[in-house]
């Protein structure tokens, strides 16, 4: 799940922590684009 924040864009998990309840913290990133990079990257590595 990507957010908009004011220092650009950020990653988070998809599934919630069950422990906090929140979703963990993948990166922040400057671009949109980046952050689907990254996310994707992300999910290519949890299927290797």
């Amino acid at each position: 799940m990507i957010r908009k924040l004011k220092s650009g864009y950020r990653l988070y998990s998809r599934k919630k922590n069950p422990k906090t309840g929140k979703r963990r913290n993948l990166g922040t990133f400057k671009t949109k684009a980046a952050a689907k990079k990254h996310e994707k990257a992300v999910q290519y590595f949890k299927r290797k």
